[in-house]
C-alpha cells in the first residue's frame, strides 16, 4: 500500500454484530469490499461508531485482519487505537501496523485535571512506537477533551508521524481555517467528521474530505469532487438535497446508522451492543420512510447515484 494522502472520503465503519451480540465478520468484510468497489479513498474502523468502547482487543485484532485482507491492497485501512492509558493505546497502534494497518487514529482520554503537556506526551509517545501515520482526532462529544488549536499545531510541528487532523470540535468552519493557517508547509491535511453536519461549511473552508459515519458516502464522494473544482454552488445543491438525512441519522447513538446499513444490505443485524440502545419499531418505520422520499425509487442496496 502506497503511503496515505488522507484526502478525499474516509467513512468510518459499523462493527457489526449478530442478534446476539457476536462478532459479524461476513458482513464487515462485505462492507470493506462495496467501499473499496464505490471508490472511497480508505476506510476508518473501531471508531465511536464502531462502538470502541465495547471492544474487546482480540475482536479489534479480528476486525483489523478482516478489513485489511477485504481491502486487499485497494484501499488503506486506518484503525481507531484509542485507550485510556498511553502503554494501552500504544500497543493497539502496535498491533494495528502489525496487521497490516495504514494508519491509526487516536483521541486523548478525559482525565480529572486537564494538561496539554501530557496530551502532547500521549501522542509523542504513541508515535515513538510506531512507524505508520497518526490521524489526531478532535471530537470533545465523545471524549469531553478540548484541545486548544495551539495544541493541535504544537503536534503538528513536533511528531512527524501527524499526518491528519479529523476536526470535530465546533464550530469546525473557524476551527479548520485557523488551522490551515497555522500548519504552514508540512503536508497535513484536515478531514471533517460530525456525519458531514457542517460539511458544505467545511468544505468551503479548505477540508480535504470527510472521515465520518454517514450510511451514504457516494455523497460525500460527490462533494469532495465538487469542492475540487471549486464548484461551490454544485457542493451547497448536493448538500441541502441531502441535509435532512444526514441531520436524521446525526441523532445520538448508532443504531440509526447500523440500520441503515443493514436496509443496504452491508449487514444482516443492527444490533447495537449494550448499554447501547437498539432501533425501535416506530424509529425504524419513520427511517423506511424518510429514505422513500429522499430516495424515491432507488435501489439503496447498490450503490446511489448523486
Amino acid at each position: 500500500m502506497a503511503s496515505v494522502t488522507f484526502k478525499g472520503v474516509f467513512p468510518i465503519l459499523v462493527t457489526p454484530f449478530d442478534d446476539h451480540g457476536n462478532l459479524d465478520l461476513e458482513s464487515f468484510d462485505r462492507m470493506v469490499r462495496f467501499m473499496a468497489d464505490i471508490g472511497v479513498n480508505g476506510v476508518t474502523i473501531i471508531g465511536v461508531l464502531g462502538e470502541s468502547n465495547r471492544m474487546l482487543d482480540a475482536e479489534r485484532e479480528q476486525l483489523i485482519k478482516t478489513a485489511v485482507d477485504a481491502a486487499d491492497g485497494r484501499i488503506p485501512v486506518i484503525a481507531g487505537t484509542s485507550y485510556s492509558g498511553t502503554r494501552a493505546t500504544l500497543e493497539l497502534s502496535r498491533m494495528a501496523e502489525s496487521l497490516g494497518a495504514a494508519g491509526v487514529m487516536v483521541t486523548p482520554s478525559r482525565e480529572s485535571v486537564p494538561n496539554e503537556d501530557r496530551i502532547f506526551e500521549f501522542f509523542q509517545q504513541v508515535a515513538e512506537g510506531i512507524s505508520i501515520p497518526i490521524v489526531v482526532q478532535d471530537h470533545p462529544a465523545s471524549t469531553q477533551v478540548h484541545m486548544s488549536v495551539s495544541l493541535i499545531l504544537r503536534l503538528v510541528r513536533e511528531i512527524p508521524l501527524v499526518a491528519c487532523i479529523k476536526e470535530e470540535a465546533v464550530p469546525t468552519p473557524p476551527r479548520i481555517t485557523a488551522l490551515l493557517n497555522g500548519i504552514g508547509d508540512r503536508a497535513v491535511t484536515i478531514l471533517t467528521g460530525l456525519g458531514a453536519l457542517y460539511g458544505a461549511f467545511d468544505l468551503a473552508r479548505g477540508a480535504h474530505g470527510f472521515m465520518t459515519g454517514f450510511a451514504f458516502p457516494e455523497v460525500l464522494l460527490a462533494l469532495v469532487r465538487s469542492a475540487k473544482n471549486k464548484d461551490f454552488d454544485a457542493v451547497h445543491d448536493i448538500y441541502h438535497r441531502y441535509l435532512p438525512l444526514i441531520v436524521y441519522e446525526q441523532q445520538p447513538g448508532v443504531a440509526l446508522r447500523k440500520e441503515i446499513f443493514r436496509l443496504r444490505g452491508l449487514i444482516a443485524s443492527s444490533y447495537v451492543r449494550h448499554p447501547g440502545a437498539n432501533i425501535d419499531p416506530t424509529t425504524a418505520d419513520h427511517l423506511k420512510s424518510l429514505l422513500h422520499k429522499m430516495l424515491p425509487g432507488m435501489d439503496i442496496t447498490r450503490p446511489i447515484e448523486v
